[in-house]
């Protein structure tokens, strides 16, 4: 991606960005044409591919993005800062829906992506996500305290626990094409409470 699409006035480049995580979202990567998002973002769909190579290069970007964006958020809200996990995480989902608020498709984008197969582009989205993943993971495992979970935890079972239930769900919003951000705030804080119930000590 060359600086082009930094030239562009704001306003255009969120255009852009709400176009592509909105035609993406609803589709596959093969299934998702370019000249639509050209036509929603207001654009011509060879003024698009000024902007970005192909493609692969616009979808790419706008899940860079979005991990760039999330870890930004993650920062604002002082995730990383915390020695509680709950407490981590309900800044955390504070400022996932911040950002789904800004950008309404953005979480049907990330989810159809991340299980996206098309091999043109499924390796680059796996690879950056684990490298995200993982780093986000260091960086909590650094601060938190380990005696608030109950005696003999086995703690990379909880998080992976609460890792698959939590994109189990969002899988089955996406699905249903029910992606609300108001009953998924409401929800992630019940499955909080359930988890704390189990996982901290009384």
């Amino acid at each position: 991606m060359n600086d082009r699409f930094f030239s562009l006035p704001e306003d255009k480049q969120q255009a852009i960005l709400k176009a592509g995580y909105r035609i993406f979202s609803q589709n596959s990567y093969k299934h998702s044409p370019v000249s639509e998002i050209a036509k929603e973002a207001g654009i011509s769909k060879s003024l698009l591919f000024y902007y970005f190579k192909n493609k692969k290069d616009l979808y790419l970007y706008l899940w860079d993005y979005c991990l760039q964006l999330t870890i930004q958020y993650l920062e604002k809200y002082e995730c990383y800062k915390q020695k509680d996990l709950f407490e981590s995480m309900e800044r955390g989902m504070k400022a996932k829906m911040e950002i789904m608020r800004l950008y309404p498709d953005i979480g049907k984008f990330v989810i159809r992506a991340f299980y996206e197969k098309d091999e043109d582009i499924c390796k680059d989205i796996q690879e950056s996500y684990h490298a995200y993943f993982n780093l986000k993971m260091d960086q909590k495992n650094l601060n938190f305290d380990v005696s608030q979970f109950k005696e003999g935890i086995d703690i990379e079972m909880m998080y992976k626990d609460m890792f698959y239930a939590s994109e189990g769900y969002l899988w089955e919003m996406v699905q249903r094409n029910e992606v609300d951000v108001d009953q998924m705030e409401r929800d992630f804080t019940e499955l909080m409470k359930f988890w704390k119930s189990i996982y901290l000590r009384k």
